[in-house]
């Protein structure tokens, strides 16, 4: 039986992934974490083969979370279950370690598949996502200019360019106002732009905003 822990800060959310797997028979439910605090401290304290992760929690987010547990359990598979398009964070969560990326719109055999697959140690992308991959690996090195942004620089054009103020950004990034305006002011410059409006309309452009 595959072991897997379901990590969502809703528990409506959390309550229809657990079913989805109590129907399958090589799956069964490990735990459940609100937030990435509690995903880390259950997979300290108990086994499990597949952390099916949400990108967006209170506290510390899926991103960090994602760090955190792979570099205190490299060989752990976590897959990322986000209402996030995958334009959005799957390429950044992939490289950070994610075994898979699944948006939430997925049917629930599209996701039993992809628990299997990144249980044995595979990785699971849609097929258009793996085209984009595909695309990156035969990059020629000129990158858009969101893909030069660090992933803390990435979080915070994106929430500005969905109208967050850097008071709201820092509150959910759990940073200080001043940081999050450095944030914001390094990715403008790397970005080659000077305003949140800008942010905003290359955001909606590029299809960053869901």
């Amino acid at each position: 039986m595959t072991k897997v822990l379901i990590a969502d800060d809703h528990a409506i959310v959390r309550a229809g992934l657990r079913q989805i797997v109590a129907d399958t028979d090589d799956l069964v439910v490990a735990g459940e974490a609100a937030n990435g605090y509690e995903a880390i401290e259950f997979t300290r304290r108990n086994p499990c083969d597949v952390v099916l992760l949400d990108i967006a929690m209170p506290g510390k987010d899926g991103l960090n979370t994602l760090k955190e547990l792979k570099a205190e359990k490299p060989q752990l598979p976590v897959l990322i279950l986000s209402m996030y398009p995958e334009e959005q964070y799957a390429v950044r969560l992939l490289k950070a370690g994610a075994s898979g990326y699944l948006t939430k719109e997925s049917a629930p055999q599209e996701l039993v598949a992809a628990i299997r697959k990144v249980a044995k140690k595979g990785r699971y992308v849609s097929a258009a996502l793996a085209e984009k991959l595909a695309f990156l690996l035969d990059d020629d090195g000129t990158r858009q200019p969101h893909e030069r942004l660090s992933d803390r620089e990435y979080q915070v054009m994106v929430m500005m360019a969905s109208g967050k103020t850097a008071s709201e950004v820092a509150e959910v990034m759990c940073l200080s106002v001043k940081t999050i305006s450095t944030y914001r002011v390094r990715a403008l410059r790397k970005m080659g732009m000077r305003t949140n409006a800008e942010f905003a309309f290359y955001a909606m452009k590029e299809g960053l905003l869901g």
